[in-house]
């Protein structure tokens, strides 16, 4: 997908764009027999809010994890996407974007005046102040309602019954809501049942929207690309070519961008189908693999992020949920995501010319993805397995 306005740093999105590549490769493999949505934009934003409160070697490590050389580098990428190239634009008839961070801190333990800066101030974060110890549930009533107003109530409570302890001492997170029309809509008359072809050979009678206008699309080996704005959906030739494609999409942060059709052509027709998909995982076990782990243990060090805790344990980065939901129908696309992590006090507790007539028919499983194309910053992404489920 094709999404927003443009940026003029490119190089914003190079940290971005590894990171979506990392997730995209793992989530995959984790989610091989499902559908998958995800919003590595609200991943990195998190982590950005982390990376505010952290020190030494924990600070080192998750900047190399976002690509950003500092602290101050990494403010700037964020605002750079933020306020320019992902701004919104409803009222002027564009895409109607949210981006909202909060973090709530324990009535013990003060935000530390440069943590509360830096996200208050660089990252524009909701900072409350909770009762975690004596009351969980009130706080964790509160945070489900964050989250609930920062997706338009389209993702409700997160956090259930007895999650939220008397050991948590901050939660921090990040939102984002996208909704936009396309450029050239489907029309629903011409929208029809038709089969659509699965991992496993079997197949599901779902609805196909059907378009016979000019569109972007670039014919690669092995796989097709078809390039609608806002949306840039990857499919492949294959009917069981999806893991392939995955694979080359996660091979290099790059690939997406090289990929993208760069002209219109005619071709015979585009089919695909209208789906709905919602996505709901710790991803600890992610960004372990990617690089990520001293935040999970008693080495970590988020001594800038609260004041010095009267017990003297360690601030420990417990858990990291993400949730996200995208639909996709003839007049456009409707996403929201949201990424929260909760730190706990004591140890570790993890959980060129003129190409042919074309045919797009994306009849069998197929990657998609939500882009902002001149920095690539990558919104959202996922597979479709079975667009009749939507988890």
């Amino acid at each position: 997908m094709e999404v927003m306005r443009n940026s003029t740093l490119q190089a914003d999105s190079v940290g971005l764009a590894a990171l979506s590549a990392g997730l995209a490769r793992y989530l995959a493999e984790e989610n091989a027999g499902s559908n998958l949505v995800f919003s590595p934009l609200s991943i990195y934003a998190a982590l950005a809010l982390l990376a505010a409160g952290a020190r030494g070697d924990t600070l080192d490590e998750i900047l190399r994890i976002v690509g950003a050389r500092s602290r101050v580098e990494l403010e700037e990428i964020v605002a750079h996407m933020t306020t320019g190239a992902l701004e919104d634009q409803s009222d002027s008839g564009g895409p109607r974007v949210a981006f909202a961070s909060g973090i709530w801190s324990d009535l013990t333990q003060p935000l530390k005046p440069g943590f509360r800066e830096a996200v208050v101030g660089k990252y524009k974060a909701e900072a409350s102040t909770v009762d975690f110890i004596n009351d969980a549930e009130a706080a964790r009533g509160q945070i489900n309602e964050w989250i609930a107003q920062a997706t338009s109530n389209l993702i409700g409570s997160i956090f259930g019954p007895g999650s939220i302890t008397p050991l948590t001492r901050v939660v921090l997170g990040n939102a984002m809501y996208f909704k936009g029309k396309w450029v050239e809509p489907f029309d629903k008359k011409d929208t029809r049942n038709k089969l659509f072809h699965q991992l496993d050979g079997r197949t599901v009678e779902v609805p196909f929207m059907q378009s016979w206008d000019p569109q972007f699309i670039a014919v690669h080996k092995g796989f097709k690309v078809l390039k609608l704005r806002y949306q840039m959906a990857q499919s492949q030739d294959a009917h069981n070519g999806l893991p392939t494609l995955a694979g080359m999409i996660s091979s290099r942060p790059g690939f997406l961008h090289e990929h993208m059709p760069k002209t219109m052509i005619r071709r015979n027709k585009i089919q695909l189908p209208k789906f709905k998909l919602s996505f709901e995982s710790s991803i600890v076990t992610i960004l372990k693999k990617l690089g990520l782990q001293l935040s999970f243990g008693n080495q970590a060090d988020f001594s800038h992020m609260v004041d010095h805790a009267e017990s003297g344990l360690p601030m420990v980065l417990s858990d990291v949920i993400h949730k996200a939901v995208i639909e996709v129908n003839e007049e456009g696309t409707k996403a929201v995501a949201f990424t929260m992590m909760r730190i706990f006090e004591g140890s570790s507790q993890t959980p060129s010319r003129q190409p042919p007539r074309v045919n797009f028919v994306a009849d069998h499983p197929f990657a998609y993805f939500i882009v902002e194309e001149v920095t690539g910053a990558v919104v959202f992404a996922g597979h479709v397995l079975d667009p009749s489920r939507e988890n």
